[in-house]
């Protein structure tokens, strides 16, 4: 199995998505593929069976009608090379029909993609539960809503003894959030308090 990794742009916390994604015991071969603007390797996401879009600096304003000037706005700039490039990795796994992973930055270029806005800064009670400190990431509540993928994916679902709308602790870093949704998506997932953590699509034949 090839699964296509969106760069992060910092070396540790790649390796960190790599040994993730090849965790997979006996469940067979994972070969990640490094995907990246600077490689400029578009054509490698063709052959990939999954995609993963990493998390990483806020997205360019310019690309969801946001401000340029907000509170703790990257201090070195955004990536806009690299946002066009995820994007159109992007829409070539929706054409393939690939199943789709984005995490905290990879969700909300999702959003962003389908049209959806973001909001660009969490304030002091959303930079309170989840920003990292000393390099060191945080865990925070996640709401999950029940019968959706990521509800399934952590036992949460439909079957499982006792949940329904639930709550999981995860570690992260980040200053924005999704906000309102694009077409066809639904949230499945949010942190307390701050916007969407996690979403899928309805009617479109895949999730995110």
């Amino acid at each position: 199995m090839r699964i296509g990794l969106t760069d992060t742009g910092t070396e540790w916390k790649h390796e960190n998505y790599v040994r993730w994604l090849k965790d997979g015991g006996d469940r067979g071969q994972v070969d990640v593929i490094r995907l990246s603007a600077a490689l400029g390797n578009l054509n490698e996401a063709s052959g990939c069976d999954g995609l993963v879009l990493s998390g990483g600096v806020d997205i360019h304003p310019s690309l969801y009608g946001g401000e340029l000037e907000y509170k703790r706005s990257p201090a070195g700039g955004w990536e806009r090379e690299r946002d066009l490039f995820e994007q159109s990795v992007l829409r070539l796994a929706w054409e393939r029909g690939l199943p789709v992973l984005g995490v905290c930055r990879g969700l909300q270029l999702i959003n962003v993609t389908l049209k959806g806005k973001l909001i660009q800064d969490l304030g002091i009670p959303g930079d309170g539960v989840h920003e990292n400190t000393a390099g060191v990431d945080k865990q925070h509540e996640v709401r999950i809503e029940a019968d959706s993928v990521l509800a399934g994916v952590v036992g949460m679902g439909a079957g499982a003894p006792g949940r329904g709308v639930g709550e999981r602790r995860m570690a992260g870093e980040g200053r924005g959030a999704g906000d309102r949704g694009g077409q066809q998506r639904a949230s499945s997932g949010d942190r307390q308090p701050g916007g969407r953590l996690a979403g899928q699509l309805q009617g479109g034949g895949w999730d995110d």
